[in-house]
């Protein structure tokens, strides 16, 4: 008689302290995505938890980017998404630069929040297009001529085509009839061709390189 494995939850730790709106995303995340939310009042129980992600409460901290900082130099595995009132980009583009993965305003609707934690769960960043714009020209900027555009096959080419209208790995292998395994690998090798080591400099290349279609 086999004994089945059941797969360990995705674990998001929440560091916010308004009842409501720790009840809100508890609610929403869970509904959404099956992850498990995890109230974090102290960030040295970490360890133990067993959380990928932390979603930070601008609101809740007068010290937000020294948090993020303290979070980058002691558990750099982990993929921060900031939800914060400041709508500027300059704001936002801070926050990612202060390694955030992700940042939501207090506006943001259901399935922003839902389609946000698919995104950075799988290795990319969310943020609003022109931020993501904005950085992705600062990294061009940095770069000293294109290298000669690589090859790709037919799967490839419908891979990067989804991943860069932003579909998640799930969406992208519903949409091809594969598995999100066979997407990660894909995007793998993409990344590999393209001398990139995440998911936004692909998509961001991509699109500076005209190797999508509009």
């Amino acid at each position: 008689m086999t004994e089945t494995m059941k797969e360990e939850p995705y674990r998001i730790g929440l560091i916010a302290t308004d009842p409501l709106r720790v009840l809100g995303l508890q609610t929403i995340i869970s509904e959404g995505s099956g992850a498990e939310v995890i109230s974090v009042a102290d960030p040295g129980a970490l360890d133990a938890s067993g959380v990928s992600m932390i979603m930070i409460d601008a609101a809740c901290t007068d010290h937000l980017f020294e948090l993020l900082e303290g979070f980058r130099r002691s558990r750099p595995h982990l993929r921060l998404v900031v939800i914060g009132l400041r709508e500027d980009h300059d704001h936002i583009q801070k926050v990612i630069g202060a390694g955030a993965k992700g940042y939501l305003t207090h506006m943001a609707r259901e399935n922003e929040i839902q389609l946000a934690i698919e995104i950075v769960r799988d290795g990319s960043v969310w943020a609003p297009r022109k931020v993501l714009a904005r950085l992705l020209e600062a990294s061009s900027s940095e770069r000293q001529g294109s290298p000669p555009i690589p090859k790709f096959t037919e799967r490839e080419t419908q891979v990067l085509q989804l991943l860069v209208a932003g579909r998640p790995n799930r969406e992208i292998a519903d949409a091809l009839g594969i598995d999100a395994a066979t997407v990660k690998a894909h995007v793998g090798r993409l990344m590999r061709k393209m001398g990139v080591d995440n998911r936004i400099a692909l998509s961001v290349q991509a699109v500076n390189r005209n190797l999508v279609s509009k």
